[in-house]
C-alpha cells in the first residue's frame, strides 16, 4: 500500500480529492494513442470544447485555473494563469500538474477553514450561480469526473481507443 499525506481539514480533503481525480484523468488520456488524441470524435457537438480528448483536456486544464483564479479574486492573491489555448499532448501533461499546483498555492493556510469561514466565500461563476468555497472546489472534482466519463464513452462507442497499460510493481 502506497502512503499518502492527507491534508488537514474540509478543505484539504477535496483538493485531495481534486488531485486523486486529476490523477484518473491523467493516466485515462495517457493511455490514448497520439491519433486518438487529436481525431475530431464528436461531429455533431455544439461545443467546441468536447469534440476530441485533446479538446476536453485543454477545457478541463484551462477551467482548471479559472477556478483558482476565482478564489484568488476573492483573497486578493495575485493571478498568473497562463493564457488559455488548445493544448498538445505534452502541453497538457505539464499544464494540469501546473494547475493543480496553483490550485494548492492558491488555498494554502485555508485548509482548516471552518464551515462558517467556507460560506463566507461568496464567488458568482461565469455561468450563473454563486458558489462557497467548498461548493468552486467540489464542482472543479466533479467537472475533472464528468470529462473522464466523456472520454470513457468515446472508447465505449470505439470512437478511440484505450490502452491499458499496467504497472509491473
Amino acid at each position: 500500500m502506497i502512503k499518502k499525506n492527507y491534508r488537514k481539514g474540509g478543505i484539504g480533503a477535496v483538493m485531495d480529492e481534486y488531485e486523486r481525480a486529476a490523477t484518473e484523468f491523467k493516466n485515462l488520456v495517457g493511455n490514448i494513442s497520439d491519433a486518438d488524441f487529436v481525431k475530431i470524435v464528436d461531429t455533431e457537438t455544439m461545443d467546441d470544447d468536447c469534440r476530441s480528448v485533446q479538446t476536453i483536456v485543454s477545457h478541463v486544464t484551462n477551467s482548471g485555473f479559472g477556478y483558482a483564479n476565482y478564489i484568488r479574486d476573492w483573497f486578493e492573491i495575485p493571478k498568473r494563469s497562463p493564457e488559455r489555448k488548445l493544448l498538445s499532448r505534452d502541453e497538457f501533461l505539464l499544464r494540469f500538474d501546473n494547475m493543480l499546483a496553483y490550485t494548492s498555492e492558491t488555498l494554502e493556510r485555508k485548509w482548516e477553514y471552518s464551515d462558517d469561514d467556507i460560506q463566507k466565500v461568496k464567488m458568482i461563476v461565469r455561468w450563473g450561480p454563486q458558489y462557497d468555497l467548498e461548493q468552486l472546489l467540489e464542482h472543479a472534482v466533479v467537472h475533472i469526473l464528468r470529462h473522464r466519463r466523456q472520454i470513457e464513452k468515446f472508447a465505449a462507442k470505439e470512437k478511440i481507443f484505450i490502452q491499458i497499460i499496467k504497472n509491473k510493481a
